[in-house]
């Protein structure tokens, strides 16, 4: 696991500075403290830190071929590199390390771009090849490992983090409306966007190549969904033999390892597959909240119970958001999930015992798991059908004049929630649900500048274009199908590397083995989702390794209090960064409907939390990033 950087002059005359690529990998220390390297040679350079996670000794990068032609720098693991490096050793390749980089070298060498669709794991790596003049970037199909990449008329420069591409002297970047209003939308920033204009994302899947004068880009793996028709005995059988997989090739490791343990169905399913594959009792981690409705560590101890696991946890309280300006730096552009908070303690609390931990990220998305699929639901098959009169007549007054409780759920703050989403277009289906500021509040809150440049835009664009990709298809396909290209890639997937690289831990996530994920969207519907009941084949699959405490919870969700938080412990704050005069000397939104909504807020009225927060998080960034 490391952090990459590097650059391209398109003048081959041009040399790369070494002292800005050590300046570039400096910013990313975090992400590899074990070992630093660079490499350049007339117009290109490559940059790296280290996190030792594989062949500790010898696995210094850049690493080069046999006649030191080709140069790549990686991030990520292989899990398969070794059966590949048996095939290419029969092909003639001879290797200097034991490590996946160089496998990933000798692949590329031999396959040319083709080498990305032989690859399981995850992955952000440059690869330079002298000899041709050719750069190639790639990025894991999923979108688990992060890679951004600036271009103007004279360089491409690129990195796991956007501040590796602002330390160079010569980027130079704008904020971009567009994305700040997609921010505000879905509390991330969907890809190719970035906060920047001039800064893209790889999105997930692709691969960015560079020869003669010529960019191109190409999708060499992506998602199709198709509903193919089995047995429910023959898909359990699958799904238990998948998953086994995965997480064994996810405990290949020379240095200690643990897991991320939440209580909830999917992490609990993980570690019971790592407890029968480890002959070592499993490190577990986990986190809790003083506010009983939120703390949930009475299913991890009933898991951690039941395996034996090695324990561990932590509660947090509300003074863990005086992280706030160090998460921002770690983040590099606006991000509104507050989950980022114990998803970085727990990451902290993990790297005292461990340096790679196993998470259960992504079966939410592959069976149904969220409430939004539920409400969406709901919608489809009862709510849409009431009389219009007694909707607006009735439910949304009353939605609207219901005060909300300090509970984490309760019937009434998802009543609200469920009736504001109702108010959004159907195209979103159940993306209606993830929607943070409704057109009414956007027209608001913005200043008239920044509507008009806003007017030519969608701020669902990314949305209806997955809604497309999976036209013809049940909504329980087509809902987590978009999620899978939107919200798993680019808030879920952001968090956790970004909070586990702060830390310098490396996070795997089996669930997103590109195989599992490819059978999940092969499923009939009614195998993830029956009523309103979620994750049925995977419940059904693994009931009996689950506690009788799991195995009747509700999901729940990883959450914080927030909402409570702000009128109390960081009511200070609020006031501080969303004070009238900073807001009106912007220039981007109008005071009056952040003063309102504060108020609103403190006095109980509304749930502001999620647009008061992701305003908050914006004006700490702009401060940190001086965009002023």
């Amino acid at each position: 696991m490391c952090g990459i950087c590097g650059q391209l002059y398109f003048d081959p005359s041009r040399r790369v500075n070494p002292d800005i690529l050590r300046s570039m990998c400096g910013t990313i220390v975090h992400r590899g403290p074990d070992d630093e390297g660079q490499w350049s040679r007339g117009p290109a350079g490559l940059g790296m830190r280290r996190l030792s996670i594989i062949d500790l000794s010898t696995g210094h990068q850049p690493i080069s071929n046999e006649d030191n032609s080709m140069q790549i720098v990686f991030n990520g693991e292989i899990y398969n590199f070794q059966l590949l490096r048996r095939e290419l050793e029969t092909l003639g390749h001879r290797f200097r390390t034991n490590t996946d980089t160089e496998t990933i070298l000798h692949g590329y060498e031999e396959w040319g771009t083709g080498i990305c669709e032989r690859l399981n794991g995850m992955f952000a790596f440059a690869v330079w090849d002298d000899r041709n003049h050719v750069l190639f970037l790639a990025r894991d199909r999923i979108g688990i490992k992060p890679l951004y990449y600036y271009q103007d008329d004279e360089k491409l420069v690129f990195g796991s983090e956007l501040k590796a591409i602002l330390r160079h002297p010569e980027v130079a970047c704008t904020l971009d409306p567009v994305a700040l209003n997609n921010y505000l939308t879905f509390e991330y920033i969907p890809a190719p966007r970035s906060i920047f204009r001039e800064v893209h994302k790889l999105p997930p899947g692709h691969w960015l190549y560079w020869q003669d004068d010529q960019l191109r880009e190409r999708s060499y793996w992506t998602l199709v969904p198709q509903e193919m028709p089995i047995s429910e005995n023959q898909a359990r059988e699958k799904l238990a033999a998948l998953l086994k997989d995965a997480v064994k090739l996810r405990l290949i490791s020379d240095v200690p390892l643990g897991a991320f343990l939440s209580g909830g169905l999917d992490s609990s399913i993980m570690v019971s597959q790592m407890a029968a594959l480890m002959d070592q009792p499993v490190k577990t981690f986990s986190i809790g909240f003083k506010e009983s409705s939120y703390n949930e560590l009475k299913y991890a101890r009933a898991v951690a119970a039941k395996y034996k696991t090695d324990h561990h946890e932590f509660v947090i309280e509300a003074n863990a958001l005086e992280l706030t300006e160090k998460l921002i730096r770690h983040l590099d552009e606006p991000f509104g999930d507050f989950s980022i908070f114990p998803t970085y303690l727990v990451s902290k609390m993990a790297r005292d015992f461990v340096t790679v931990v196993l998470s259960g990220d992504g079966g939410d998305e592959l069976f149904s798991g969220y409430d939004s699929y539920r409400a969406h639901r709901f919608d489809r098959s009862f709510y849409h059908l009431l009389p219009k009169a007694l909707k607006h007549g009735l439910f949304d007054p009353m939605a609207r004049n219901l005060n909300p409780t300090e509970k984490k759920k309760g019937w009434i703050n998802s009543f609200k929630r469920f009736v504001q989403g109702t108010q959004l277009p159907k195209s979103l289906y159940h993306a209606r649900w993830m929607v943070f500021l409704q057109e009414m509040e956007r027209q608001q809150l913005f200043s008239d500048d920044i509507l008009e440049e806003l007017a030519p835009y969608d701020p669902y664009d990314f949305i209806h274009t997955y809604s497309r990709q999976a036209d013809g298809l049940s909504d329980v396909t087509r809902t987590g199908y978009i999620d899978v290209k939107s919200y798993l890639v680019d808030d879920i997937l952001v968090k956790v590397d970004r909070m586990s690289m702060a830390v310098s831990l490396e996070a795997r996530v089996p669930y997103l083995d590109h195989r599992i994920v490819e059978f999940c969207y092969s499923l009939p519907p009614a195998m993830k989702m029956k009523g309103y009941k979620t994750k049925m084949l995977l419940q059904n699959t693994f009931w009996d390794a689950l506690p009788p405490e799991v195995q009747k919870r509700d999901k729940q969700g990883f959450s914080i209090p927030i909402k409570n938080w702000i009128r109390n412990d960081l009511k200070s704050m609020m006031l501080d960064l969303l004070s009238e005069q900073r807001i009106r000397q912007q220039g981007l939104f109008r005071p009056e409907t952040v003063n309102r909504w504060v108020r609103e807020h403190l006095d109980g009225r509304e749930n502001h939390s999620h647009k008061l927060w992701a305003l908050m998080v914006f004006q700490q960034w702009k401060e940190i990033y001086n965009q002023d």
